[in-house]
């Protein structure tokens, strides 16, 4: 019997039902016990979020300012033979409720020389948050054998005013009439998470202990669009100063801290709207010449799933 903890925090819903998806062949299996750990933060996370709150986390978020809180439920002392992390994205990081549980006492001993799955549910952007797991994960003595990454498939134009109404009204859309999608990872996309599952649950009663290579590998595990490689470097280099300067105004509660956050709200709208267009700008008339250039950063970020369908089922 092979024993696999499922660890995984979800503010609307949506991580929840890929994580459902992805782990229901896993569950199916008679040789395979699944252990499901919904992280519950002391002071809940509110959703829709209030304007301000949402804008005033992200300082806490990118530096990770948050106590350390186990898995409920979970015994830390525990053997498993695979652990997978769910986790939303919050401004380029990992959401905080994840990496209050990476903190954790119980995650340094579950992690310990055990591979890791981990499993992302975000609008487009997830590559800087995924190179801070690869980092936790690595600092536990957790080894990332597999990645998969769930985006809103809607153009980013879209998404840019689709997924802020759905965090701070509640409401997916669609809006205008249609013209704008509903936000989120389609209904489709998350159905067929399953595909992960099966190859796992395949793999898994099988695999030896030490083995790293990935059981996901051309299953279109993740996708990395070059395009926002550069656009997120340079968005968590602003959210490092800002977070740092927002942090030295005060504590989330100080009314000049929300006055502070109020003036980054505009820099920020400011930066999406001219610099992040200029970037793909930019990146497109040297994409000629960085062929290369790319294809390895491409080949770096996909790691260790890759970006292949090569084993995906089309429809005939």
């Amino acid at each position: 019997m092979r024993r696999v903890l499922v660890v995984y925090f979800s503010q609307t819903g949506q991580l929840a039902d890929i994580v459902g998806a992805t782990i229901a062949p896993l569950k199916a299996h008679a040789d395979i016990d699944v252990t499901v750990a919904e992280l519950k933060p002391t002071t809940p996370w509110p959703f829709p979020w209030p304007f301000l709150r949402f804008f005033n986390t992200f300082p806490e978020t990118v530096y990770e300012d948050v106590e350390a809180a186990e898995a409920p439920g979970v015994d830390p002392n525990a053997d498993y033979d695979l652990i997978i992390l769910a986790y939303q994205v919050w401004f380029l990081s990992p959401a905080l409720p994840m990496i209050s549980f990476l903190k954790s006492q119980g995650a340094k001993t579950l992690l310990a020389g055990k591979p890791v799955v981990t499993l992302i549910g975000c609008r487009n952007m997830w590559l800087m948050a995924q190179e801070r797991m690869k980092a936790l994960v690595s600092g536990l003595g957790g080894r990332l054998v597999d990645n998969i990454v769930l985006t809103d498939s809607a153009h980013s134009a879209f998404t840019f005013v689709s997924t802020p109404l759905w965090m701070l009204t509640g409401k997916k859309g669609p809006f205008l009439n249609g013209l704008i999608p509903a936000a989120g990872v389609s209904a489709e996309d998350v159905a067929d998470c399953a595909r992960f599952g099966r190859a796992i649950a395949a793999a898994l009663p099988t695999r030896a202990p030490d083995d790293d290579r990935p059981m996901l590998g051309g299953l279109g595990a993740v996708t990395v669009r070059e395009g926002l490689i550069e656009s997120e470097k340079t968005a968590k280099r602003s959210f490092l100063i800002w977070g740092k300067l927002l942090r030295a105004v005060g504590k989330p509660s100080s009314v000049l801290r929300q006055l502070v956050i109020v003036i980054y709200v505009l820099f920020l709208i400011t930066l999406i709207l001219t610099v992040v267009p200029l970037l793909a700008i930019v990146k497109a008339l040297l994409k000629p010449f960085l062929k290369s250039h790319v294809a390895r950063q491409r080949a770096y970020f996909a790691a260790p799933s890759g970006e292949s369908m090569q084993l995906v089922e089309r429809p005939s």
